[in-house]
């Protein structure tokens, strides 16, 4: 289960920052997984509370976006959702296309309190 590791990562940065900011705990982290990101949504639920655990997140409160897949077909140009990393352009059946959106995992933002 990698979400666990990823987990573990989140919290490293996040708390690497509240330190920067000379905060002592953080209230509420926002995250950005998108839906081609590779991540079960569900094990991350899961590993979270343990990623957290004694940590300035132990009582943050999480909210995660889920930005859709977007692709842009290399052969015609068509611009469409994809569910899939391998869906084919819905207009020419090319499988080759450009993903712009929905890969992304990040910390959007984070709130620290004092």
């Amino acid at each position: 289960m990698h979400e666990l590791s990823i987990a573990m990562g989140i919290v490293e940065l996040a708390e690497k920052e509240a330190r920067k900011a000379g905060g002592k705990e953080i209230e509420i982290i926002e995250l950005e997984i998108g839906k081609l990101a590779g991540i079960e949504m569900e094990a991350l639920d899961f590993a979270w509370p343990v990623a957290t655990k004694n940590t300035m997140l132990a009582n943050a409160e999480l909210k995660i976006e889920i930005p859709k897949g977007r692709a842009r077909c290399l052969e015609c140009g068509f611009e469409y959702n994809i569910d899939n990393l391998y869906d084919s352009c819905p207009k020419c059946n090319s499988y080759f296309k450009d993903i712009y959106q929905g890969k992304e995992l990040r910390i959007k933002s984070i709130v620290i309190k004092d």
